[in-house]
Parts: C-alpha cells; structure tokens; sequence
C-alpha cells in the first residue's frame, strides 16, 4: 500500500477528538483565514503558497508552543497529544524547535530559545512586506525548519530561492522537511551575516532573524532596486519590522513597518543587561529623584523607542517588575515593584529608574562614566518636543560605513545631542 508524503498529505485525514474526519487543507483555510482577519494575510498567492507548503510538516513531533497572543505556551507531543500537536501546528503560534543550541530538550521550554518555527501571522507579514515578484530570486537567511523556504518555493519555484543556515543540525533537519515537502531550493550551511555571494545579484533578501547592524553583505548581493527586509532587534527596548530599497550607489534605504520580536542572528548575540536588583547601597551609585515617570519612556509610543535607539544605539533597555510578597512588604504599596533598566553594550554604565506609585517624584541609580538614565530621558523629551512623531515617520540607511536612523527624509539623520 502506497503512503502518502509532502504534497499528497493535503487529503490526510486527521483524527482524535475535535479533528475527526477534518482535512488538512481545512485547517489551512481556517488559519488563512484567521491571518486575514487579523489583516497578516492579504495577498491570495500566500495563501496558495500555505496549501502547497502545509505547516505540519515542518512542526517536530515535540516541541515547545508560544501562541502569538493569547494562550499559555505549553508542549506540543504528536505521539501523547495528537490533537493538541494538530493545533498548534495550525495555531498562529511560534514553535520553538531548539534551546541552547541544541543542548537542551526544546519541548520543555526551559532555557535559551535558539530556533524556531515562527508565528504563521509574523512569517506571512514579512512574506507580504517583502513582496516578491515572479521570477524574483530570494536570498533568505536563517532557514530554521524550511518552512518560509517552502512557501517562498511554492510562490517563485525552488531554483529561485537560496536559504541559509548557521546550525549545521538545523539546516540538515531542513533538508529532510523541505525534501518530504517536495522542495528542492538551494541550501546553503554556513554564516547568514555573509550572505551567499556566489548567487549574488538577488531581488529579494528575507532575514528571519534579529539583527541590530545590518551586515553590509546583504546590501552588496542585492540588485539597484531589490528590497531587504528584516527584523530590527535594536538594544533598547523592542524590535521593528524594517523594509529597504537598494539604490544605485551602494545604499539601502527605508522605513519601519511595525513590530518585531525575532532570536537574533548568531553572530549578533550581544551581552545580557545586567543590572544589581537592589542598586542602593552598591559602591559608586549616584542617587536622584526624577519627575519624568520611565513607564512614559517605554511604554508612550513605538516612535518614541525608535528614536531612542537611534540616538542611542549602544544603549540597552528592559523592563524589569516584581510581584509583591505575600504580606505586601515589597516597599511599594504591596503593588509591586516596576523599573527601567539600563546599560550600555561595553559594559561600563547602568541606571535602574523605579516607578514609585503615587509618589510625585521617581528613585534613579546610575553607576558608571555614563548617567544613562539622563540620557534616555533627554533624548525621550527631544522626541517629544518633535511632535511625538509616530514609528512610520523613522527609517534607516545602511552604507558600506554604518546605518543610521533619520525621521522624515533621508538626510534628517538622528543622533545624540
């Protein structure tokens, strides 16, 4: 008896209880159409690009699931729980697929996210952002499960997309599920920072991984005219879907298209914010009171975030917040304590600025050459004193000597006073 593979499970029968008798191309139109209605999917050729490229078959047999929303991350067991595996191979949900580089069990969700099969709404916005065309070529980096390869495949045809990938276990799994799948786009193991020159010029280059510098490589292999599209994962605060156009004398220049929240490429994993959780009383901690309440900082708008990371860009920012104790004692009103964290990437300032409820004024700790917390405050108060301009007024420019951040036009380039 022949068994069905790739293309030929779309008439699979899925089975157990909730599922039964339910084909796997329903439960592709049922995500399509969430996505649609969450305005993540608009483009009819991605939906077709999801029936020739079924999820399924690049979701691992366990794994850790992250719905994008709400929901509770929890394992996902094919053998233990085959309807629970169906749905969230059918979730818009990520599906963390490694932890720690492979030296943890990814099901159990404890420890560093390393890979994953991202969330089919952020995969098919950045499709959509990215808009190729037919007879386009892509280059993609981070090919993770191969899923995005696939769909890109499906769209443009296997000898129009290269993908790679930095982790030799991960792009060998990839193989085996682009293969099982009935694609054969070219696949590369090696550093996504440098690209793939020998297929060089490219239309499209689609980087599924967070970067904080663009490596200029991706600008150099692209065509006058082609687009690069990429996750901006900027030390401070959250990342940015950002869309570049390559002009004709080496630059790549464009706009912030919304939020972003990707692992970062390997090459680019920076130093983790540290800072003391009770800064009082540590040795060279300057103290001060501030009026300027740092949830506003963080939490007044995207364009407020990147302007601070523009003017900024060696600074890191997190928020940091505690539960009460039980019996309230937390020295905040038993609400809780809230802070902004703050550090620079070399590793010689910090600044935790906590929000005291109800008080009039807010307690600062700065450490260091640097008084971060003025910094950030300042250059938050420059971005209100522009108007409060929202995120889609900022773009960036990447040459063969750096990037920048501007608002408004090209030449209006952002920097620290």
């Amino acid at each position: 008896m022949n068994t069905p593979t790739g293309r030929d499970q779309l008439t699979d029968q899925i089975t157990g209880p909730g599922h039964a008798a339910a084909p796997t191309g329903r439960l592709i139109d049922q995500l399509a159409d969430r996505l649609a209605a969450a305005g993540d999917l608009t483009r009819p050729e991605w939906r077709q690009a999801m029936h020739a490229a079924p999820r399924h078959l690049f979701t691992p047999a366990r794994a850790w699931c992250v719905p994008d929303g709400p929901g509770v991350a929890h394992t996902i067991d094919r053998a233990a729980d085959p309807r629970g595996w169906w749905d969230g191979a059918y979730a818009d949900a990520a599906i963390i697929t490694q932890i720690a580089d492979g030296d943890a069990d990814p099901a159990t969700g404890q420890g560093p996210w390393t890979s994953s099969l991202s969330a089919p709404g952020a995969v098919m916005t950045f499709l959509e952002l990215l808009a190729p065309r037919p007879g386009d070529r892509v280059l993609e980096i981070g090919t993770g499960t191969g899923w995005t390869a696939a769909l890109l495949s499906a769209r443009l045809g296997d000898d129009r997309v290269t993908s790679v990938e930095v982790d030799p276990a991960v792009a060998e799994q990839a193989a085996a599920n682009l293969r099982a799948a009935g694609f054969t786009p070219t696949l590369l193991t090696g550093e996504g920072a440098d690209g793939a020159p020998d297929g060089a010029p490219y239309d499209r280059v689609h980087v599924t991984c967070g970067v904080t510098t663009v490596p200029y490589a991706w600008v150099r292999q692209t065509r006058p005219g082609g687009v690069l599209v990429f996750p901006w994962m900027p030390e401070f605060a959250g990342g940015h879907k950002a869309r570049l156009t390559v002009t004709g004398d080496g630059r790549a220049i464009g706009r912030f298209h919304g939020s972003a929240s990707y692992m970062m490429l390997r090459a680019q994993r920076g130093p983790q914010l540290q800072v003391p959780d009770e800064p009082a009383g540590v040795p060279g901690v300057e103290e001060s009171m501030t009026l300027l309440d740092p949830r506003t900082v963080v939490g007044d708008s995207y364009g407020a975030d990147v302007a601070i990371a523009g003017m900024l860009p060696d600074v890191m920012g997190a928020e940091r917040s505690t539960r009460p104790h039980d019996d309230g004692s937390d020295g905040e009103g038993g609400e809780g304590r809230w802070c902004l964290i703050l550090a620079d990437t070399a590793g010689t300032s910090w600044a935790c600025c906590r929000h005291r409820p109800g008080a009039r004024e807010h307690l600062v700790h700065q450490a260091g050459p640097r008084r971060l917390w003025d910094e950030v405050a300042d250059a938050y108060l420059r971005w209100v004193g522009w108007g409060s301009p929202g995120r889609n007024r900022f773009g960036m420019t990447i040459t063969a000597t750096g990037q920048q951040v501007w608002r408004d036009d090209p030449t209006n380039t952002i920097t620290a006073t």
